[in-house]
């Protein structure tokens, strides 16, 4: 008589066939749900951009919106200035976050009256779908293309 030790291989390669097709459910799912929770955080991000570069323009009405996007940022502990003001977080303030890389890209003047910032995607269809950006006006513009958001392009609704 012959004890029953263990799973057969055909009850294992069943198992093995379950998971897969679970997998193969759950996975798309799952890379969609990132790349859409990567284009809120992007929205959210340049929201902040553009809040802190108002609030930076108001503190140092002399210098109005700043040169770049590092000068909203400071390193913790961070002390406010005119070079750090730390209104941002610093990671946001280099540039990148949640799959997306921001670009800062004033008007060159002393003091600064006008502005725009862009989010784009490190990777089209994987970190994101969607470009964003923004001016000083704070409304966020979007190309679903991912390839070349200007102000002319859709609002964000």
């Amino acid at each position: 008589m012959r004890g029953n030790k263990g799973f057969s291989l055909i009850e294992l390669l069943l198992v093995v066939a379950v998971i897969t097709i679970i997998a193969a459910i759950a996975i798309p799912n799952y890379l969609k749900a990132r790349l859409r929770a990567n284009e809120s955080s992007a929205v959210s991000s340049l929201h902040s951009i553009s809040t802190a570069a108002v609030l930076y323009s108001v503190t140092y009405p002399d210098l109005g919106f700043p040169a770049l996007l590092t000068t909203l940022g400071g390193a913790n502990p961070c002390s406010p200035s005119s070079t750090t003001a730390c209104l941002i977080d610093d990671t946001l303030a280099v540039g990148t976050k949640g799959g997306y890389s921001f670009t800062w890209t004033g008007d060159g003047l002393t003091p600064s009256y006008s502005f725009t910032v862009a989010g784009t995607p490190l990777a089209v269809g994987s970190s994101g779908q969607r470009m964003y950006c923004t001016d000083q006006s704070g409304v966020i513009h979007y190309d679903p293309t991912g390839a070349g958001c200007t102000l002319t392009s859709l609002v964000l609704q």
